[in-house]
């Protein structure tokens, strides 16, 4: 990842807790310390939606959103209360099986976007003690995690389908009117509930907020709420979704908008991580939040604990899901992977607890993360791919070593240690002995000393003509030297010092290194630049401004083959938009026509959107963003001579937001969306 993009990142999340209650640094240190050393937390969702277990209808594909995705009336589903009666419901069971997987804290869903209580209110009558239960599994949860030593913590959804002054209303909601509706009642209602959540169940660690993204929130009401929140637990800590700058599952927070205590990633782990900020991924151990009988696409207990690894390794936490039945019963899946992780936690917490991101950007052998202990620190090395040669390598490293040893080994042995320049080199067992994750422990003296490869920076990766490529180190002692060549080979000490920018001007590799005093501290970088033939423009006559587009409605999970399809709608709109549909859920578009380009050169199209859509030029796919997702942006890279070229962007949308953007960018032309000037049909 660039550097820049690195510095935009940390500016979305930069210490938003400066925007709400007055907080000294050390003070937001403290309240945030506990939380920060867990690294591992259980999610729970559970509720109402467990009694159709993703049933309705014939159709077996949804959730904790079942009430709005198969449209069910309000009056029916209030209709699943008196079948909602957990019996088999134990807290001490949940609450030991989250301990024993190594889990440092739960996050429950007191109520989610449904609007069923969990909790004992006085405020509706929409709650579990209305139910045949008769049972509160709040109470009882926070007094079993006070007693196994976890952090009680809540789910709290801003967004209520349930109560009648809640706006908007969902578009198919035809019988229930808005005339009456308050919304300002809504947010009084939403904050006596909190009330009643923070003063009856003792210290709570997290208010997990969620639903936050529909037009009636907004930044004024997140920050408000976020101070009231902490007027009731003033060390509470509070995720970004109380705010309203979320940038959807991303996690992260748009640039100036107040973003709670840390970022909340969803079903996704940052690339390089979010240096400079707290966040968390939250993830499904299957395909849904909530109970669904029916979905046995279950994460391997191998993907889990690799993906804490991964998490940790970028100074994240990792809160995994379990979704309860209607009995109050864990699925068999999500209690044989607990016991799984847990027993790979029992051997190797010391590399998951209290540890920091790794210093090191590239661990090919899988992932580190780090620990300062007493005159030094400790590198945790995560071995995923146990070496055939039997010798670990950790690059970039000065630090002098003073021993390794496998975490998982009872008395700890000596592994013996070596160095060649800037690598350590580990020799190992011939037999791994965890093949998930081995944890080997590098402990180093001193304050850390590492180099990490030059960043080989250039505006593409591909190029028509000429590019221009930097290379660059955040380390301010060294020098940089590189090579050009047609494969990735190691820069050695008499390979070209490098000055200053430079251009390539035909397919090749760059290799770059760092040296200090002519020795090599870290290891080379290398980076693969494509040669990229221009399309031929097409001949054409007579075109007309816009583009064609066909509309249709129906429900998918992928994009449709439009060909097999009966026209619903046909036109031309100005540019790339959803003007065309008719409702807000379960409709495909595709545009078609020419897209003109001014000059011969090398273009980046990205194509974001919210659910799925692919990009098709000169009748060949560059952009397959295909799939229900949430905003999710995919670029490419083309050669095009100048003059107009077919251009045909496809787009389905199933439930929740809608949304498309295509844009434009080339050497001397900023990203912006593609212009309806350049955009034609016959």
């Amino acid at each position: 990842m660039k550097r820049s993009l690195i510095l935009i990142l940390f500016s979305f999340c930069l210490v938003p807790w400066l925007f709400a209650q007055k907080e000294t640094t050390a003070e937001h240190n403290s309240r945030m310390q506990w939380w920060r050393e867990a690294r591992f937390g259980m999610f729970i969702h559970w509720g109402l939606y467990a009694v159709p277990a993703g049933t309705w209808n014939d159709k077996t594909g949804y959730g904790e959103w079942i009430r709005t995705s198969a449209e069910i009336p309000l009056e029916t589903y209030n209709s699943f209360m008196p079948k909602f009666n957990p019996v088999n419901f134990n807290a001490d069971e949940w609450v030991k099986a989250a301990r024993d997987a190594g889990m440092k804290y739960i996050v429950i869903t007191s109520k989610h976007h449904d609007g069923f209580c969990m909790f004992d209110t006085r405020q509706t009558d929409f709650n579990i003690m209305k139910t045949p239960f008769q049972r509160e599994p709040m109470k009882e949860l926070a007094a079993a995690c006070k007693k196994y030593g976890l952090r009680f913590c809540f789910y709290y959804s801003i967004m209520d389908w349930h109560h009648p002054d809640y706006l908007p209303r969902r578009e198919w909601e035809k019988d229930r009117g808005v005339e009456d509706a308050d919304y300002n009642k809504y947010v009084a209602y939403m904050k006596a509930e909190l009330k009643e959540l923070l003063t009856q169940y003792g210290d709570i660690g997290v208010l997990w907020f969620d639903g936050e993204w529909e037009s009636t929130w907004n930044q004024t009401r997140g920050l408000d709420l976020y101070n009231y929140v902490r007027t009731l637990q003033p060390s509470i800590i509070i995720n970004n979704r109380v705010g309203a700058g979320r940038l959807d599952m991303e996690g992260l927070t748009k640039q100036g908008m107040f973003g709670g205590d840390f970022g909340t990633p969803e079903q996704q782990i940052p690339a390089t991580g979010l240096p400079g900020t707290d966040w968390e991924t939250c993830m499904t151990m299957n395909d849904h939040w909530g109970y669904n009988s029916h979905d046995h696409n279950f994460k391997s207990s191998k993907e889990l604990i690799r993906m804490l690894a991964d998490i940790v390794s970028k100074g994240g936490n990792y809160l995994l899901n379990v979704g309860p039945t209607a009995l109050g019963t864990f699925p068999s899946e999500s209690i044989d992977r607990l016991r799984d992780i847990g027993k790979w936690m029992k051997l190797n917490s010391e590399s998951v607890y209290g540890t920091s991101a790794s210093p090191l950007s590239s661990t090919p052998w899988g992932r580190c993360s780090m620990k300062s202990i007493k005159g030094g620190f400790r590198l945790y090395l995560h071995v995923f791919n146990w070496p055939e040669d039997g010798q670990l390598i950790v690059e970039g490293c000065m630090n002098k070593v003073n021993k390794a040893f496998l975490l998982s080994s009872a008395d700890h042995p000596k592994l013996k240690t070596g160095r060649k320049n800037d690598a350590i080199t580990i020799a190992l067992p011939k037999v791994a002995p965890d093949s998930i994750n081995s944890v080997v422990v590098l402990e180093l003296k001193g304050e850390p000393d590492f180099t990490n490869p030059p960043e080989i920076l250039a505006d593409y990766s591909s190029l028509v003509d000429s590019l221009k490529v930097t290379l660059a180190s955040s380390r301010p002692n060294v020098k940089i030297k590189f090579s050009i060549s047609d494969s990735i080979r190691p820069v050695d000490s008499g390979a070209v010092l490098y000055k200053g920018p430079f251009n390539l001007y035909n397919e090749c590799t760059v290799n770059a290194r760092c040296f200090r005093d002519g020795k090599p501290v870290s290891g080379t970088s290398s980076r693969f630049f494509k040669l990229k033939v221009p399309t031929v423009a097409r001949a054409v006559s007579d075109l007309k401004p816009g583009l064609s587009y066909r509309y249709f409605e129906g429900e998918w999970d992928n994009i449709p083959n439009f060909k097999k399809m009966q026209q619903w709608v046909f036109g031309v709109v100005d540019t790339i938009t959803l003007a065309p549909k008719k409702r807000n859920e379960n409709f495909a578009i595709y545009y078609f026509g020419f897209i003109k380009v001014p000059r011969r050169a090398l273009y980046r199209f990205s194509l974001a959107s919210d659910d799925g859509s692919k990009l098709f030029l000169d009748e060949r796919l560059w952009i397959n963003n295909d799939g229900l997702h949430g905003i999710q942006e995919k670029s490419a890279e083309v050669g095009m001579n100048a003059g107009y070229h077919a251009i045909r962007v496809e787009y389905l949308q199933r439930t929740g937001s809608a949304d498309l953007q295509l844009y434009i960018e080339s050497r001397g032309m900023p990203k912006t969306p593609v212009r309806k000037e350049t955009l034609f049909h016959e």
